[in-house]
């Protein structure tokens, strides 16, 4: 039988078939994932193999080919990933300028992942409803950085339900990636989007401004207007996986763009001479930010550098 993953709570995968059937399944003993070191052999979205087991539950047995898949590196084993999903159309990147903040780091890491794999991602911005004066004039410099880009931005509140139709139009018949740093938001905004769930939410702790974990496992949810919505515990940070430094400034579309222009074909647009990256920068033609993000990400090769928790 073959179905796909539609939950996944640690131990235990849910996959429901091609005749909609559920079962709630275990990784057989033998399977693993071959070329991929990584914390979850299979994730949600993944299309599976299973045989079912006289007590109604089953053993996924085989992994079929993937299209596509988000990845990160394990916060706590750095020589090892961790898949989000698989499978998917497109991100919701959910991000917020302030309760808590969204580092533009954290931001350029997960595009620049998803550019790796040609996945789309939409960003959207909540938390409006909370924004002072300074922090919406921010907002809307963000919001013109990466639509500069070719991102699609959206600005929402999701607890009073501003933008949720624009979401629901860039959602409907896709399956979706919703992902972002805990306290975000994305539960609240699961909620407006998906009514009926009456997911938990948790109020931000008011001594740090950090969200609390309110969703403990991934799960692809059916929308109402058609398409799929994939919900993923928050994440602390974005420790890229498998990139070496030469493909780094590929997976970012101005760096891409001015690096034909550099000198030498294999810049690193750190200290060669005559580069255009560098250049660009200098006249702010590539913003400073996304410049510092590429920067970070080439010294991901530090083997210590994610060795603790996020």
């Amino acid at each position: 039988m073959t179905g796909t993953i539609i939950k996944n709570t640690g131990s235990w995968y849910v996959v429901r078939t091609d005749d909609c059937q559920f079962f709630s399944c275990k990784v057989k003993g033998n399977f693993r994932l071959k070329g991929i070191r990584n914390t979850n052999p299979v994730a949600v979205g993944d299309r599976v193999k299973i045989i079912p087991n006289p007590d109604g539950t089953a053993l996924i047995s085989e992994l079929l080919d993937r299209s596509n898949y988000i990845i990160r590196k394990a916060s706590n084993l750095s020589k090892q990933s961790h898949i989000l999903a698989a499978n998917i159309d497109q991100v919701l990147l959910i991000v917020t300028i302030a309760h808590p903040e969204t580092s533009t780091t954290f931001i350029d890491r997960f595009l620049a992942s998803a550019e790796a794999y040609r996945i789309p991602v939409v960003l959207v911005f909540n938390k409006t409803d909370l924004y002072n004066e300074e922090e919406n004039r921010y907002m809307q410099l963000m919001m013109q950085l990466y639509q500069s880009l070719d991102y699609t931005c959206i600005a929402c509140s999701a607890l009073h339900g501003e933008g949720i139709e624009a979401l629901n139009r860039v959602l409907q018949n896709k399956i979706t990636l919703l992902s972002g740093n805990s306290g975000v938001g994305k539960s609240t905004l699961l909620n407006a989007l998906v009514p009926m769930l009456n997911v938990r939410t948790e109020e931000i702790s008011q001594a740090h401004d950090t969200g609390q974990h309110t969703t403990t496992f991934s799960e692809m949810f059916d929308l109402p207007n058609g398409g799929y919505l994939i919900d993923t515990p928050g994440i602390k940070g974005f420790g890229t996986f498998d990139m070496e430094p030469e493909e780094v400034g590929h997976y970012f579309r101005e760096i891409f763009r001015e690096s034909d222009n550099c000198r030498f074909g294999n810049c690193t647009h750190t200290q060669e001479p005559d580069c255009a990256v560098r250049r660009a920068v200098e006249e702010q033609r590539i913003a400073q930010s996304r410049y510092a993000s590429y920067l970070s990400m080439l010294e991901d090769k530090d083997e210590e550098k994610y060795r603790k928790p996020f």
